[in-house]
This record gives structure tokens, sequence and C-alpha cells, in this order.
């Protein structure tokens, strides 16, 4: 066999060879007829969710055929129960499958289809647990063999290492072993074990050539009995990762901190993915890198590339810009394209990759300001959930919605590549790289240069508390075998053997006390500031950047040490950039993080929904302020909502009160008024502010939906729908007076934001401002102590008031509020309120649309009249009707369909008074 051929069937055979440890399979060279008995060991798979796991475990099962990469003949859909076969138990972490009569009969695989692997995900009962994608060879009929040992999972021994060299064949006659092209054993039998001793460096081929009288096949593995390891020390000029010498040459660097590695090779695209001594990475003499140069490279070519540590443990380099990842294939082609396709036939795990000639991104803006703490309203947004193509660029086709909306800075929910394609993000694996399932490098810079031309910031959610086991770092030292992710061992550089807080933990505790960990830190803020241009960091969970163990609440002197010396590093940086907390600590702790200049997450989710529902006895929101909380500085993040917490939108409609039928709360006219009121009572108060997404439309899916990190459905057409519509501009309003003048950014201001009826003062240095709210579900008489007399001027009614006295009463609806400024503003520069505002009959939505036969029509009258309904199939048929009288103001109807309601679409009509509308309604049982 030539040597182009033995390695075609070295890339052929290495998915078997490097999951094999993940299932085993008997017969170990099953053929299509062939009944399996596939053993499952949790242990050892890559994703570990499953391990020491209770309950029971399915299979998602298909098979690969000749002429296609992907999955067919799968059984069933994902998490069906009923049909998708359930494995049987054997031990804690040890489960097995029958595939029988045979593995074609099993799969339901015509017999004219060649089946090429066996395909699994082991799952947990609910889903939410599973292992990665695991797939194991299945041989032609008839004549086959296979080496069963050396593994090419660790084909690196030492010189005279003594193993045995095990084959396997189906239906042989007759069965050879061949060492470096010399026959060394023949067998009748349909197995060989051979007692072998390395005893020459170099790398060494073995053959097995089995015949069955008239057909002959032959498989191949290697060995590679490795060298003395050259010490050299490292070039200067040289970061971690990949250092681009020129169009053809690079220099490789992998930093070893505690210097226990015995030897690293790099294998890749440039070597067929197999070592040899031409990519024996150099030592330093202190033992704490690796490096090589690597020549001969094509500037048009992108090269992927692994570090094999040990012999055994293959990763990608922690410090790469770009990835490759079995889950790659799921991306489509419009959100990356060209990707270059996961080596899956040769290597298993992610890859990193490099090109001595990147595609370069020419900055449009390349000096950039960004707003003033003071003066932030950040617009948190998760792409996946925000727009129906989870793209980057679909995000920037946005931009002048929220721009109209008046933010100044996105927060952009964790970016940085995590595991899976499909996540929150808080499960980071690279640091130095953007996620692909949202598009390209340049896409995203695009998108933050186009925000930086609109004077909006962009804000990189980063998460520093943790990572999980894909992540190279926790790879490097850990228990991992090499077909297995591992936990961190206590040499671990980076991370905890264990958290220290006693509470919260995920995935693997970085040790923030590390000299490596800092390193790591500053590397990391300083690429994001400097490549891509980011204005800042949230940090996620920082109450976590401690080794002192306990749940993190009280006051920590070394974890205000370990944030302090970060913030330095980023503000060396880039002085003006955020530095933003999700902190929750004892307040002592975060008046000094806020007095030193980092902004801190401020959650009032509860309370303001409480306001909102109208439970007002629970509705105090005084720690909107950072007065309340005797902080120097207006650095307190305040949010109504962010990703963690319930809409305030389903909780109106699901549990608002109804203790006034005619202010209902759960009808939507009138919850989302009352996210109107709460919106006067937050973007206003000094300090900065944050909006989740779609907030300002009255997003009302609950964070449960499809479990709590599950995709969630965008309603882009929430903004058709007048109320809707009227709810964004309030918060357009409100955020653009926060930005454009200075009293809402003043230092003196007074307040009252407890009980059912709450004020706002605000003292300007040239504009006073007044706001009052009615949070009750019922009418009151509101006494309010204005600054001074004279006139006051209304902003979104242009009403005016002429005060003799400065103590003024006021008959308030529930959820009225009013906003009163000393100086009259100029509301022609703030478009498009006015014909909500107006706006007196006008039919709303229908809602559920679609509907399983019940639903209700929300609209507005401005008088009492008497209604109509009349509900039509698509041939004009009435197929309900119904008239009420008594309506006036914000109104909802309930209507509900026959039982004998065929799905479809219908025309529904109303109409009564000076009102007469229609519209689609879709039913779907």
């Amino acid at each position: 066999m030539n040597a182009k051929r033995i390695i075609i069937l070295l890339a052929f055979i290495l998915p078997t060879t490097l999951l094999s440890q993940v299932i085993t399979v008997s017969p170990t060279l099953p053929t299509a007829s062939s009944s399996v008995v596939v053993t499952f060991d949790a242990t050892k798979a890559s994703n570990q969710s499953l391990l020491n796991y209770t309950g029971e475990v399915y299979a998602h099962t298909g098979v690969k055929v000749e002429g296609s990469d992907k999955w067919q003949y799968v059984i069933e859909s994902w998490g069906n129960n009923t049909t998708q076969p359930k494995l049987t138990r054997t031990g804690t972490n040890t489960y097995t499958l029958t595939i029988s009569p045979s593995i074609r009969e099993f799969y339901s695989v015509p017999s004219d289809i060649k089946i090429t692997q066996l395909c699994f995900v082991f799952r947990s009962s609910d889903g939410s647990k599973q292992t990665e994608d695991i797939f194991y060879t299945v041989y032609e009929q008839g004549l086959t063999v296979g080496f069963t040992n050396p593994s090419q999972t660790k084909p690196i021994y030492e010189l005279n290492d003594n193993f045995n060299i095990t084959l396997e064949a189906n239906n042989a006659t007759n069965l050879k072993l061949l060492i470096d092209g010399a026959e060394v054993q023949s067998t009748a039998e349909t197995s060989i074990t051979y007692n072998y001793t390395a005893s020459t460096y170099g790398k060494h081929w073995f053959k097995a050539i089995a015949t069955d009288g008239t057909t002959t096949v032959s498989d191949s593995v290697y060995i590679l009995v490795r060298t003395s390891i050259t010490e050299e020390d490292l070039p200067s000029g040289l970061k971690l990762g990949v250092n681009i010498v020129d169009e053809n040459t690079v220099t490789l660097v992998l930093n070893d901190p505690p210097a226990l590695k015995e030897y690293v090779y790099i294998i890749g695209s440039f070597n067929n993915w197999l070592p040899d001594e031409q990519y024996y990475m150099k030592r330093t003499p202190d033992g704490k890198y690796y490096w090589i140069t690597v020549t001969n490279l094509s500037p048009d070519t992108e090269y992927a590339f692994q570090f094999l540590i040990d012999g055994y443990l293959r990763i990608a380099d922690p410090y790469t810009n770009k990835t490759l990842d079995p889950n790659d294939q799921y991306i489509p082609s419009t959100t990356y394209p060209n990707l270059l396709a996961y080596p899956s036939e040769s290597t298993n795990g992610i890859a990193s990759v490099f090109s001595t000639n990147p595609e370069n991104y020419t900055w449009q803006v390349t000096k950039f300001t960004p707003p003033s703490n003071e003066k932030l309203v950040i617009y948190e947004l998760h792409i996946r959930d925000f727009v129906s193509e989870s793209y980057i660029k679909t995000v920037k086709d946005t931009l002048n919605y929220l721009e109209r909306l008046g933010i100044n800075a996105i927060e952009l929910m964790p970016i940085s590549e995590f595991e899976g394609n499909d996540s929150w993000g808080y499960n980071p694996s690279f640091y130095f790289t953007t996620d692909k399932a949202y598009g390209k490098p340049n896409d995203y810079k695009a998108f933050i240069d186009d925000c930086h031309s609109r004077g909006i910031a962009v804000i990189m959610d980063m998460v520093l508390n943790h990572s999980y086991g894909q992540s190279p770092l926790v790879q490097m030292y850990s228990t991992s075998d090499g077909t297995t992710l591992g936990t961190p061992t206590s040499d671990n550089p980076w991370y905890n053997v264990t958290s220290p807080n006693t509470s919260y933990s995920w995935g693997y505790d970085f040790n923030h006390e590390s000299p490596s960990t800092q390193q790591l830190v500053d590397s990391i803020t300083s690429y994001w500031l400097t490549e891509y241009k980011v204005d800042g960091f949230r940090f996620d969970f920082t109450k976590g950047f401690t080794n002192t163990a306990g749940d993190g609440w009280a006051y920590d002197a070394s974890r205000i040490a370990i944030l302090k010396r970060m913030a330095n590093k980023i503000w060396n940086v880039n002085p003006n950039a955020y530095v933003i907390l999700e902190h929750f600590t004892d307040n002592s702790e975060e008046k000094e993080l806020a007095n030193y200049g980092m902004m801190v997450w401020g959650n009032m989710n509860y309370n303001y929904n409480q306001a909102t529902m109208g439970y007002v006895s629970n509705s105090n929101i005084s720690n909107i302020t950072y007065t309340i909380r005797g902080w120097d500085n207006p650095n307190l993040v305040g949010y109504m909502e962010s990703h963690d917490e319930e809409r305030l939108m389903y909780n109106n409609l699901t549990s608002g009160s109804t203790a006034n039928p005619n202010h209902n709360v759960t009808q939507l006219p009138i919850a989302l008024k009352r996210v109107e009121l709460a919106a006067n009572f937050f973007i206003p108060i000094p300090g900065p502010k944050m909006i989740w997404q779609f907030g300002e439309l009255g997003y009302d899916v609950s964070i449960e939906y499809n479990g709590r990190t599950g995709k969630k459905p965008q309603h882009w057409e929430y903004y058709d729908v007048a109320e809707r519509k009227r709810l964004y501009q309030i918060f357009s309003h409100l955020n653009k007076l926060k930005k454009e003048y200075e009293v809402f950014s003043t230092v003196n201001f007074d307040y009252s934001l407890s009980g059912a009826q709450k004020y706002i003062k605000l003292d300007g240095a040239d504009m006073d401002v007044v706001i009052v709210g009615n949070f009750d579900v019922n009418y009151a008489n509101y006494t309010i102590d204005f600054p001074s007399t004279g006139k006051w001027y209304e902003y979104y009614t242009r009403d005016s008031i002429d005060l003799a006295s400065t103590s003024k009463t006021i008959n308030m609806a529930p959820a009225e509020y009013r906003l009163y400024t000393s100086k009259k503003i100029d509301r022609d520069n703030f478009v498009g309120i006015d014909e909500i505002i107006n706006s007196k009959n006008t039919i709303t939505t229908t809602w559920p649309n679609p509907s399983n036969g019940k639903f209700q029509i929300l609209f507005n009258l401005s008088k009492p009249s008497n209604i109509r309904v009349e509900v039509f199939n698509m041939l004009g048929q009435t197929v309900y009707s119904k008239t009420e009288s008594g309506y006036s103001g914000n109104n909802t109807i309930d209507i509900k369909l026959p039982s004998n309601t065929s799905n479809g679409i219908y025309i529904y009509k109303l109409y009564g008074g000076e009102i007469s509308s229609s519209g689609k309604i879709s039913v779907l049982k």
C-alpha cells in the first residue's frame, strides 16, 4: 500500500479509535447485518452532563450512509421517549443499547444503501442533558480488517516502550501483520496479538492484510517514537498563540505556566494531522513555553491545527481568534459563508484556525467617546432571540429602530465562543474569538462601527467567573485522558479545583488570585478593547472573583483588590471604558466599587413588577436611586428587566390585580399602560439605566417558555400594535430627555417612591422637573408640593398649570402619570407620540393570535357606545356575532367561536358609535 493510501485509511479510521472509549461496540467490526451491543460510558463523554445522572437515558440515533455526511434514518424526533430507544443501565455511569436484529433493520435502511457509521447522542428523558455527537464505523459486508491497538488517540511512544499490537478481521482465511513493510506474523485465525518493543526513534507503520482467498483488504496505523526535546529561548516580541512572521510563516507559542508538560507537537491541515519530528515544538529552558516556527505556508489558505500535548491531549490554541467545531455543520452558510469544514475524519475536539493573510477591516469611526455614565441608557439584547436570523448582520439592520428608541449603548449578551451553537453564552470556551453562530469577525466589527457612527456605545457581556470543559485552559491541567474533557486538578494555574462559593457555582471556577489568571484576564480585555473597539464590559457574577469561602455576600477586601486591579488595567488601555459588575454583595462593597468608578447592576425587577401589577404595598422602588444606598457617584445601572428576570408584562397579564373590574391589569391595554407609568419612574431617575430587549414593546412571553435559557419567539409585529407602539414612544421620549437635558443627570433630587402615589423632583441648573404617578388601581386625589409657583408645563399633553401656591391637588386615574417641567420643552424635536396620544377610536389588537377559538379584541372609545362584533370565514359566511352595550375608553371584548369552528383564517368586524374596523384572526386548535 502506498503512502497516500495509508493516509486516507488513517483518516477513515480515526473517528472510531478517537471515540472508542466513549462507546464500545460488540462485535468490534460491525457490519450492516450485525446485531450489536453498544456500551456507553458517561464518564468518557466530552459533555459530561449525564455524569452521575440518576434518571432514564435515551438514544437519539441514526446512521450515515455513503455519499452523505449528514445523519440519515434517524429514529423519530428529538425527545420522543415513546419511540426513541431507552438505554439499559448497567452501572452508575454505564449503559447498553442493543441494536437488533441487525443495524439495517433497526434503522430501516434499504438494502441497496451502504451504511458507513452509527450516530448517537445520548440524552436525559427531558432532553436537558445530552452528550456530544458520537460516531462508530460500520464496516462493509464480507471481508474486513481493523486494528484495535495501538489507538491513534495516543500514537506517541517512548524509546523501548513495550505493548501489544492487536487486530481483528471478519470472514478472513488468512491475516497478516506487517511492521515498516516487513511481515512479522501470519495466521489462519481472524485475530492477531503481537508483542512489540519500540526500539528505534521515528515513525513506524503497522499494516494489517486480510484475505478470504479471492479478495484482499488492508488497514494501517502508525506510532511515533519521539526523540529528546530541543530547549531554546523564546524569540523576543512573541505573544501567546499565533504570530504571523510573513505571508508564508507563523510562529506558534503555547504557555505552560507550571512547567509540567513533557512535550508538545502541532498537528493540523498542514501535516495531515499526523505528528512527526518536523512539527515537534521547542521548549524554553524554564519549561514554561513551547514554540515552533512553521514555514512554506500559503497566504490564500486557512489552516486548522491543534496542540498535541504529551502524546494524548489535543487542544486548540487558547488564544485563537477562530475555531472549528463539530457543531459548525449546523451553522447556515448565510450566517458564515465559506466556513472550513471540521476535520471529523482526522481528529477530535476543537481545532484552532489561522491564516497568514487574515481579512482586514477598515474602521470608519476611528475615535469614539462613549456617553457619560450618568446619561447612559443601555439596551441589553441576545442576538438569538432578538432577530429571527441569529446573525449580527441582522442586528445591525435594526439599528434604526434602536436609534429611534433613543438608547445610547447596546449590551450584547456573550458573543465570545461558547459551547454549542444555541446558548445564552454563559458557557464560554474560547475568549479571543467571536462565536461563529452569529457571523464572521468583520460582521461584528461592522456592527460596532455602525453603532459608533450613531453615537451608540457597545458593551460586551464577559464571563470570567467560570468556563466549562471545552476550554483548553481547563483541559491542559485536568483529569482528561484525551478522550474526555476532565475536571481541573490542583496544578491548574487558572482554575480552582472546587469553587469557594458555597451557594452559586457554574462550570469550573477561575482562580482570580493566580498571576496566570490575571495575565489572561488582562489579555482578554485588552484584545476586545483594541481589536474590536468595544467600549467596555459587563462582567458576569463578579461576586465570584474571590477565593474567600462563602456565599459571596459579605464585604471582601481581597475581591475588591482583584476588581480594582482589573479595572485599572482596562482603563490603562481605554480611560473611557465602562466596567460594569453583576455583583449583588453587601452595599458597603458595592459602594466602594461604585465610588472607584465602576458601575454596578441594580436589580429592581420584583419591586417594579409589584408596582405594574397593582400591588402597591410591595412596590417600594426607592433602591433604584444611588443616593438611598449612600453612594457618592451615580454608578448604579438600574433595571426593571434583564435577561435573568421574568418579564413585567407576562406577570401583568397572568397575575395582575383584578380588584377593579374597570382597571383590570390582566387586560393588555391596561397592562401596557402600567408599564408606561413605571417607565416614567425609571428612566428619568439620575444614573445609568438598562432596558431588556422588547421591554419597550411590552414583551409578554415568559422567561420559562421553552426552558429558561431556551429560544424565545421574536414579536416585531408588536410595533404595529397601537398601545405597544405608544409604549415604545414613551420610552423613546424619556430616553431622549435623559440624554439631552442636564436636569435628568442632576445630583439634587428628591423622591417618594413607596406607596400608591409616587413622585420624583429634579432640581436642575436651568430647569426643574416634577413627575407624579398613581400606581393604585383606583382613582386618587394626590397633593404634591412643587418647587416653585408659576407656570409648569405637562410634557405629554402640552397642557400647563399656573400655580399661585406650590401645593397642588391632582385627581389621578389609575396608572395616570404626569411629567411637569418649569420650562417648556419643544417637543417638535421628538416626533411620533402625538398621533398615539391623540388617537381616540382605535382597534388595537386581537389576543392571542393565533387562538384556539377563544380570543379578545382590544379597542378604545372616546365616549360610551354599543358594540357589535361579527366573525366571517373566508367564504363570507357569518360564524359568530355578538352585541354589547356600555363600552367606553380602553376595553376588551371576549370572543368564543363555536366549538365546531375549523382551523383557518377568519375575518372579524367590530363597529358601533364612532368606530368601524376589521382584521384577521387565525384559529389553530
